[in-house]
């Protein structure tokens, strides 16, 4: 298996005067590599060892917050629009992917992903040749030991969300296929490498966060949002711990992330319902909900991305449907029917709940088209203005407040504290009360409580696929449960409010596969297939060029495996 080599170079001027030409050529190394023999430097090193690239758009485009906006809807109409890359239609049906390598492909997940734990290796390579010479770590070299194995940490746990099974606990993880640990900075020609079990990644993903953790200090930078401050880095461990399922330390983490566990969480919610008055653009709602100055952002990740074109577009796959109805269209215990107005001057309302993170835009029109929202904005950066030309950036809010207090209320929930989960879940929805844009409001809001939550997901099937089965114990078995209706319900809320709040930001699909969420899926005409509990597609394979370097690849469904089922003919309707 290859990884890119990463180099890096500084430009040498070579001032060569007449009367010593000789001893300076000679005296000129041959290695322009720089050498990192300082603590600025690999300071400067880790400031460019992030991944710099998106998993939102793949992820978003395998999860049920997409559908397919030509095949038939209830009424058997469907259109004909195309994707934005041949990729989506691969990624939308669980294949291989194989038509795109560039941005926002599992290819370029996968190398941005160990190009920045690339970095990272360079940086801990030194600190510990220091430290085995007998050298005491500084205050800020410990703080940059600290950083460094954060983002080793952090860029595998990624890349083991996207590319294999979800965590199942130490005895099935044994069996399962893992991803390569790497360790080192790469000193030879096409490496081999082993992808191990899963069991040895999430161990030594455990133990670089463990050993970063406490290193971690603000002081460090002079924007902390742009790395992993303190608040984030127990924002990741809360999000780890959860997906083990250690939900004592997955509270403890959410706790330190505010501050305490008496800090008030509202203090951190989103406050962009209040300014709506001042946006237009949905370029405006961006900006402000990727500010670093904002208390929920806790890390932001600038990212080469055209995933808001992908959404923006008037293309084959959408928020739309079921997809619309569950999230930005949808109701729930606290809310429903509510209207807001058009901001294009023309009058009108549509509907829209109250909780969803900022504005949103249809590109197309609202029976087909695509709806999209500010938190995936794009920023351009020409490199021609005159051509116009450039490159396109998403910035990630990586790790937000928001689901902090998500993750904080199902480890409540499942250390028995169903009042604590109640409490952090009504933070989440009162900080969204204020809408300035909302009119002609046919519902009141209703205060969340138990009954109402059991109802609503329990009692009554709220339907467009909110309430999926949720099948966390057989995906990972664990001593920890919900207890009886009350707690399925205030489980299916807390699931239902995180795809509502991370809608865009690829997080929906860690979700359904550990929770071991199933659904259907239409495709095109007459296509239908199945994404089950233990579905070999959950899993996405990882890319071709690294197959062919070496690498194991994971098991798939052969074609007669997959069941693509054939529907009822339907009526074509024209663009």
């Amino acid at each position: 298996m290859k990884f890119r080599r990463i180099i890096y170079t500084l430009s040498l001027a070579a001032a060569l005067g007449l009367s010593s030409c000789g001893s300076d050529f000679l005296g000129t190394p041959t290695d322009s590599r720089v050498e990192l023999d300082s603590t600025d430097k690999l300071r400067m090193l880790l400031v460019s060892s992030y991944p710099q690239n998106n998993y939102a758009w793949p992820c978003e485009l395998m999860s049920d917050n997409m559908e397919d906006n030509n095949a038939p809807d209830d009424d058997g109409l469907r259109y004909n629009l195309s994707p934005y890359d041949r990729g989506d239609d691969e990624m939308f049906r669980w294949e291989v992917c194989v038509s795109n390598t560039s941005s926002d492909s599992p290819s370029t997940i996968w190398e941005s992903h160990y190009n920045a734990i690339a970095g990272a290796n360079a940086v801990l390579q030194v600190l510990d040749k220091w430290e085995s010479e007998g050298q005491t770590l500084d205050a800020t070299q410990r703080a940059v030991k600290g950083e460094a194995l954060m983002i080793r940490s952090y860029c595998h746990f990624i890349l083991a969300q996207v590319f294999c099974h979800p965590y199942r606990g130490d005895a099935v993880n044994e069996t399962l296929l893992g991803i390569p640990y790497i360790k080192k900075p790469e000193t030879t020609v096409k490496p081999m490498y082993q992808r191990g079990t899963l069991k040895e990644t999430y161990d030594n993903v455990r133990a670089d966060l463990e050993a970063g953790l406490p290193l971690i200090d603000n002081s460090l930078y002079e924007i902390p949002k742009y790395h992993f401050n303190k608040s984030a880095a127990e924002a990741y461990a809360a999000r780890f711990y959860l997906v083990t399922r250690e939900y004592d330390k997955c509270l403890e983490h959410c706790n330190n992330a505010f501050g305490g566990a008496e800090v008030d969480a509202s203090s951190y919610m989103n406050t962009i319902f209040q300014n709506l008055a001042n946006f237009f653009y949905i370029s405006d709602f961006g900006k402000f909900a990727q500010g670093s100055d904002k208390a929920r952002n806790f890390m932001l990740i600038a990212t080469y991305s055209v995933a808001f074109r992908h959404f923006a577009g008037s293309n084959r796959y959408a928020v739309i449907r079921d997809a619309l109805n569950s999230t930005i269209h949808g109701s729930s215990p606290a809310w429903s029917n509510f209207k807001w107005k058009n901001s294009n001057g023309k009058g009108g309302t549509f509907v829209m709940h109250p909780c969803f993170n900022g504005s949103c835009g249809i590109n197309g029109k609202s029976e087909y088209g695509n709806y999209y929202a500010g938190n995936i904005s794009e920023q351009f950066e020409y490199t021609d203005k005159i051509a116009g030309i450039g490159y396109c950036h998403v910035t990630r809010s990586e790790f937000t407040a928001e689901e902090v207090l998500l993750t904080r209320a199902e480890a409540k929930l499942f250390l028995g504290d169903i009042n604590g989960a109640l409490e952090d879940i009504k933070i989440w929805e009162k900080a969204r009360r204020s809408c300035p844009a909302a009119e002609g409001m046919e519902d009141e809001f209703r205060d969340l409580t138990i009954e109402n939550i059991r109802q609503f997901y329990v009692d009554n099937d709220p339907g467009y696929g909110i309430a999926k089965t949720i099948n966390i114990d057989q995906v990972c078995p664990s001593n920890w449960s919900v207890g009886g209706a009350e707690g399925l319900a205030m489980l299916q809320c807390i699931q239902h409010f995180r795809r509502i709040e991370m809608l865009h930001t690829g997080m929906r699909w860690f979700d359904i596969k550990r929770l071991g969420l199933e659904f259907d899926r239409k495709i095109g005409k007459d296509g239908m297939d199945h994404l089950g509990i233990f579905d070999e597609r959950k899993a996405v394979q990882i890319p071709a060029e690294i197959i062919a370097a070496g690498l194991q690849q994971n098991p798939r469904l052969t074609d007669t495996e997959t069941k693509l089922q054939s529907s009822s003919s339907y009526v074509f309707v024209g663009n």
